[in-house]
């Protein structure tokens, strides 16, 4: 930390009063590749699944089959991710954040160069290699995601904790729009010969040059305040005491805000994946646009939403964690109520609705990384907030899409509207059991370790504690 009567580091900025440190603009840039990187590499991977991997990798087993197969192997990657929370969240909490994302980083990116070499019609030999590099990805997302996270929020100043945190956020809904994009430019450049022979390869490969950049940057990158002030105080305790506290253990010290923060996030992925996934099958069969139209519109969406994950993260830092969570959730209400009763053939109509989701999803999703690391301790912090992030991914995102198509044979779209609704009203009302922690320091605590049916008390953020940029 820079002495207030210190001048501020050589190169930087400043962000209202505070001073704007190199460190924490390396971090951004860092924690925003990183999560570019991973999302990227998932979106492309998604896109051709569905497209040419059945007739490159699985065409032995059929069309049909070949499909399955493929979404099998997406589907491996999804799966992988709650490994990678616990093992990378655990190693995170014992040996420091900067190593573990150097790991990640490095995983996702050879195992994506990887895929781009693999050879086309090799049997059965490459197919099981190329669902090895998926569940890699899937592993090492899994870590990245909530590592990226917390280099950040633990880096930075606590006035702004909410605008920095949402840089990482804006990795999804940008390499949603960056990998369709690149692979529509590819199918409209060159032939179906040629994208089938070396043009799916492009985007995989080429992913080497965010690896470089990313991995210069990581370098250059100090271990977070909170963990090295953490490892220096849990040095004058015993040696089994910090073990004792640290890594998986915060299932048994703090369920209640693994729980409550994986629930708070339900609504929000649930309804992502919905509108993302399920949305391009039904707004073709509910309104007649064509598939092409939808894919436009969600990722014009995803486009626009960027947008609203930054302002998420700025404003939470002025009025509270909480409450930008209950806009958020407020908005996705009235928008996933539209988009089931009111889609209409208009592309215009349509995606304004989308865009309401999506944007008021990314509103509240700025405020994700404070909140989250605002309810555990330096010691359980990486390993807890991954549990509830890949948790909720896990139980409610990943089959989404099938439940979706289940509920609709059951009893229609409205079906599915309503239970989309009874998941976002759970999540308003699980978001009011976290804590406020705005006007906190996220160093070392070691009394918030106690488990939590005996709560840490803690001030409620006020207009007048809430720390002003």
């Amino acid at each position: 930390m820079t002495p207030a009567s210190a001048p501020p580091e050589p190169h930087s900025s400043t962000v209202g009063k505070k001073p704007l440190k190199s460190m924490e603009v390396r971090t951004v840039a860092s924690g925003t590749l990183g999560s570019a990187l991973e999302y990227f590499d998932f979106a492309t991977y998604g896109i051709l699944s569905a497209t040419v991997f059945p007739q490159l990798f699985f065409h032995q087993l059929g069309s049909t089959g070949g499909l399955l197969a493929s979404f099998a192997t997406f589907g491996v990657g999804v799966a992988a991710r709650p490994l990678g929370a616990v093992l990378f969240g655990h190693l995170g909490d014992k040996i420091g954040r900067k190593p573990i994302l150097f790991v990640t980083l490095t995983l996702m990116g050879v195992s994506s160069i990887l895929i781009g070499f693999l050879p086309t019609g090799g049997g059965v030999g490459i197919a099981v290699l190329l669902v090895a590099l998926r569940f890699v990805q899937g592993v090492s997302l899994g870590g990245e995601a909530t590592g990226g996270q917390i280099l950040l929020v633990e880096h930075c100043d606590r006035s702004r904790r909410g605008l920095m945190g949402s840089f990482v956020v804006i990795g999804s809904p940008l390499s949603q729009v960056l990998g369709n994009l690149v692979i529509a430019a590819l199918s409209a450049s060159l032939t179906a010969d040629q994208f089938l022979a070396w043009g799916w390869r492009v985007p995989f490969i080429g992913s080497i040059v965010i690896v470089a950049t990313a991995v210069f940057i990581r370098l250059k990158l100090e271990e977070t305040p909170a963990f090295a002030d953490n490892k220096n105080a849990e040095a004058a305790t015993p040696a089994e005491a910090g073990s004792r506290r640290s890594g998986i253990r915060v299932l048994k010290t703090h369920p209640r805000q693994v729980i409550g923060l994986m629930l708070a996030w339900a609504g929000t992925t649930l309804s992502f994946y919905l509108i993302a996934v399920y949305g391009l099958s039904y707004l073709p069969s509910a309104t007649g646009m064509s598939a092409q139209t939808a894919t436009v519109i969600m990722v014009v969406a995803n486009g626009l939403s960027a947008v609203f994950a930054i302002a998420g993260g700025y404003v939470c830092d002025r009025i509270g964690r909480r409450r930008v969570w209950r806009i958020g959730l407020g908005g996705c209400f009235v928008g996933i109520v539209l988009f089931f009763t009111a889609a209409v053939p208009n592309p215009v109509v349509t995606g304004a609705i989308v865009a309401l989701v999506m944007c008021s999803i990314q509103f509240l999703s700025g405020a994700q990384p404070a909140l989250f690391a605002e309810q555990f301790p330096t010691q359980v912090r990486f390993t807890g907030m991954a549990l509830a992030y890949t948790g909720a991914n896990v139980l409610f995102a990943a089959p989404a899409p099938f439940v979706a198509a289940g509920l609709t044979a059951l009893g229609g779209s409205k079906l599915v509207m309503a239970v989309n609704l009874v998941v976002l009203v759970v999540s308003a009302v699980a978001v009011q059991t976290c804590r406020e922690g705005g006007n906190r320091d996220l160093g070392p605590d070691m009394e918030a370790t106690r488990p939590s049916g005996r709560p840490e008390t803690s001030p409620a953020m006020t207009a007048s504690n809430i720390p002003q940029q």
